[in-house]
């Protein structure tokens, strides 16, 4: 394989009306010549899932969505039966939208979990949900997050060394039997017969034509004077790939090596014009991950005396990533490449598109092939299906089992949706043991039982889908924001195989407006709360700064719903920020129906944007439908893979539904990644505790970081799971401990007392019923019956006088009085 092309390929030409897919290798490159005029309308595709409903329905679930209940159930499961201190607080005006019907509480699909890192085991892998009919649309918000942003280092990758150029020079150029076609007529030429090896020039005997298949350029060949050619290293769709030595910066020291790119034959009219447009396009171009363009030089080709012309470009001394993905282990086996190199690969690769893109440049034709990896550099090369995105005309190059459905080229042509479809057809080819990519999966992704990498990684499976998708519309729009979406997903799966945090803070979402599901110490009661607290506790989406009313909207002085109202009413401009932060303001008044209407009224104008389905979500949420709710922040995770706020929305409404089995995989995954989400924590831990594991749960609330406003509850939390475990109760030097580290939180000193009197109980019931040990003293009382029914009346006596209530005081004496030990006073 060389360093600089892709293995050797043909090139075909079809004419509108006649393109049809061919039976060919993985990587032959196909060239559509057709004059458009204006790009025609795509339409809606076939078998999407209906819409959910929108708010002001919400207890009507989604057509075609599964009941909240485990598969083997026939019958609709009840509401879950609240916890002890579980409020039943309607949020205001509540009665204005119609809740669901709490017998009938469903779920639909589309409530994906990600497999847990730890216990509990992955709950079945589920596929995301059909894209809705009306795809999520509009812009988002574009950000740069990556402090490599335009060097183009690989700090988490191992560097490839460079390679010694002569390495790379074929001993005996030809172009394979299997791929010799008649660049005049198609037809396969110079193929073996009666045992003979096919020839290698000669002329078609369907047209006529001659051909050649050896390199037209020799050892020691000088073009223009100049470059001495070392001899062909590849030969790709567009000819044949030469290394040369530029004779101007030869010394005794130093050599300056190029590669010199030619034509397969110069009677190939579109791989002439691909020559010309490699001319034009990419003289001015100037990126770190792009290759250089030096010179343009002809020359007379020696068999035919036709003109030949060839562009000099930079050598890059590295290898594809087609050869690093097809290199053998040491049990001589292909296998796919780590999930985590192929997602720094595309984060890095993919602010060259961004360069491209912005220069109205599409590149049309990328696979694996078409990017080098030297040392901790990626370059994109081979640049001869670059294109203008208004060229009508020209022919299109593009690699079957890469490149966008046939059908999209011949009526809509390339875009920057078809350009960013290319880069996920190749995470994917990297990523996945991908059998039959270019035949059975040529326009779709593998089912989950063929590639495990999505059943670990959903949040993967649903970048793929999205950059994949059939409908442009539904595609990524912007090389920026698949980038921001890549990288989530990278630092989800480095979380996972690290076992730390890894994730950046969110560039499109708040982080969360508070925390719900906190631990009540005072009852020692975990619920997660009602949707009322959940909704207004969930992240909010930022405002995008690109917006005219952005700086606005950040001074508002209003702080009560008339005055903020007042104010956007009054608005240099309505912009869609200010008009979304008009429905949000109505949300949290409890004002459904008027603000399910204003969002409505909004999506005509301003299509269906992630904003737009995420408000959806809420009022839902808010209107006790789980269900439909859950349809509209999977839709949002799904056109959002690399966020994590979605997923906890998921997962609360499977949780409030009563499918902790799909909340807790969530809840997990999102705590693995990012200990920001406190919320995540107290869920998982939750879980985990009802599921009887409580020394997981345990471990989940002491890793809330200490810089965290939760720290001290979470640790209380900690200590009040371990004391009622059923599965492990604690020890008396446990009980120790507990004491320890509650002296050390420094709580306030009603709810100091109050644990403290807990783990007293516990370690007298231990004594009483085991006998006296010879353990360390528990908050200073020796383990034995008297010292600490000594030390259990202080502390019931301390917690009294921290009370204000009299009747709490009185409480508290009396069972102060009860458990002091009997004495002759």
């Amino acid at each position: 394989m060389s360093d600089q092309q892709p293995p050797p390929e043909h090139t075909q030409r079809y004419q509108p009306g006649q393109y049809q897919q061919p039976q060919t290798e993985e990587s032959d490159t196909l060239a559509v010549r057709r004059r458009m005029s204006t790009p025609p309308p795509v339409p809606p595709q076939p078998g999407f899932a209906p819409q959910p409903p929108g708010p002001s329905a919400p207890s009507a679930p989604p057509p075609g969505t599964a009941a909240l209940s485990p598969p083997s159930m026939t019958t609709p499961v009840g509401p879950p039966v609240p916890h002890a201190n579980q409020a039943q607080v309607a949020p205001a005006n509540q009665g204005q939208v119609a809740p669901a019907n709490q017998a009938q509480v469903a779920q639909s699909q589309q409530v994906v979990p990600a497999n847990a890192v730890a216990s509990p085991p992955p709950a079945p892998y589920r596929a995301p949900a059909a894209p809705l009919p009306q795809p999520i649309t509009g812009p988002v918000t574009r950000s740069t997050t990556s402090s490599t942003r335009q060097r183009g280092g690989l700090s988490d990758i191992p560097p490839v060394p460079p390679r010694d150029p002569a390495e790379a020079v074929l001993a005996n150029p030809q172009v394979p039997e299997h791929k010799r076609f008649c660049s005049s007529c198609g037809k396969p030429v110079g193929r073996p017969q009666a045992g003979r090896a096919g020839r290698v020039e000669g002329f078609c005997p369907y047209c006529r034509a001659r051909y050649w298949f050896t390199p037209a350029l020799n050892p020691g060949d000088l073009l223009s004077d100049r470059y001495e050619v070392l001899g062909a290293i590849a030969h790709g769709g567009l000819g044949w790939i030469y290394l040369a030595n530029d004779k101007n910066f030869d010394d005794d020291l130093t050599q300056r090596w190029v590669v010199i790119k030619g034509l397969i034959n110069t009677s190939d009219e579109d791989a002439i014009e691909a020559a010309i447009n490699e001319r034009r396009f990419l003289v001015g171009i100037d990126h770190p991950n792009v290759v250089d363009i030096h010179d343009f030089v002809t020359s007379a080709d020696p068999r035919s005396g036709q003109l030949q012309s060839y562009i000099v470009m930079e050598y890059i001394a590295g290898k594809s990533l087609r050869d690093i993905r097809d290199a053998v282990d040491e049990n001589g086996e292909r296998k796919p490449l780590p999930l985590e190199q192929v997602l720094t690969y595309t984060a890095e690769l993919l602010p060259a598109f961004s360069y491209l893109h912005d220069r109205n440049l599409l590149f049309c034709d990328f696979k694996p092939d078409n990017i080098i990896h030297v040392e901790t550099w990626l370059k994109l090369i081979d640049l001869g299906a670059v294109r203008h995105a208004e060229d009508m005309e020209s022919a299109i190059y593009g690699t079957p089992g890469y490149s966008v459905p046939n059908d999209e080229i011949l009526s809509v042509g390339p875009s920057v949706t078809s350009d960013l479809y290319t880069i996920g057809r190749s995470m994917a080819v990297l990523a996945l043991d991908f059998k039959g990519f270019t035949s059975t999966y040529r326009d779709k992704l593998p089912p989950a039982s063929e590639a495990p990498q999505f059943a670990e990684y959903g949040s993967f499976h649903r970048l793929l889908l999205r950059a994949c998708h059939i409908d442009p519309r539904s595609r990524f729009q912007d090389a920026d924001d698949m980038r921001t979406q890549v990288r989530g997903v990278l630092h989800e799966v480095q979380s996972v195989q690290r076992g730390e945090p890894r994730f950046e803070p969110s560039t499109l979402f708040s982080g969360e407006q508070a925390v719900f599901g906190e631990p009540d110490v005072e009852y020692d009661v975990h619920a997660i709360g009602d949707p009322f607290v959940v909704a207004h506790a969930l992240p909010t989406p930022m405002v995008d700064l690109a917006d005219p009313m952005a700086a606005f909207l950040a001074t508002q002085q209003a702080t009560d719903v008339n005055g903020i109202l007042a104010e956007l009413n009054s608005a240099p401009q309505q912009s869609p920020e200010v008009q979304l932060r008009r429905v949000r303001t109505l949300v949290n008044a409890g004002e459904l129906h008027q603000a399910a209407a204003v969002l409505d009224q909004f999506a005509q104008r301003e299509g269906n944007t992630w904003q737009v389905t995420w408000l959806r979500g809420i009022i839902s949420l808010l209107a006790a439908d789980f269900a439909t709710a859950a349809a509209h922040f999977d839709a949002v995770y799904s056109h959002l893979p690399g966020e994590l706020s979605p997923r906890l929305a998921l997962a609360a409404c499977a949780e409030l539904a009563g499918r902790n089995d799909l909340a807790l995989p969530h809840y997990t995954r999102i705590w693995t990644c990012d200990h920001r989400f406190v919320s995540a924590a107290y869920g998982r831990a939750r879980l985990l505790d009802l599921e009887g594991n409580s020394t997981d749960a345990i471990t989940t609330l002491h890793q809330v970081p200490k810089t965290s406003a939760q720290y001290g509850i979470a640790q209380t939390a900690a200590i009040q799971t371990a004391l009622h475990s059923r599965t492990s109760p604690p020890s008396l030097l446990d009980l120790h401990h507990m004491a320890g580290r509650l002296d050390e939180l420094k709580l306030e000193p009603r709810r100091r007392h109050l644990v403290s009197t807990r783990i007293l109980h516990q370690a007298l019931d231990t004594v009483v019923r085991t006998g006296p040990a010879g353990e360390p003293p528990i908050f200073g009382a020796r383990p034995e019956e008297r010292e600490l029914r000594l030390a259990l009346e202080r502390a019931y006596r301390d917690l009294a006088h921290a009370c204000t209530r009299r009747e709490d005081q009185v409480y508290y004496f009396d069972l102060a009085n009860r458990h002091r030990p009997r004495t002759m006073l």
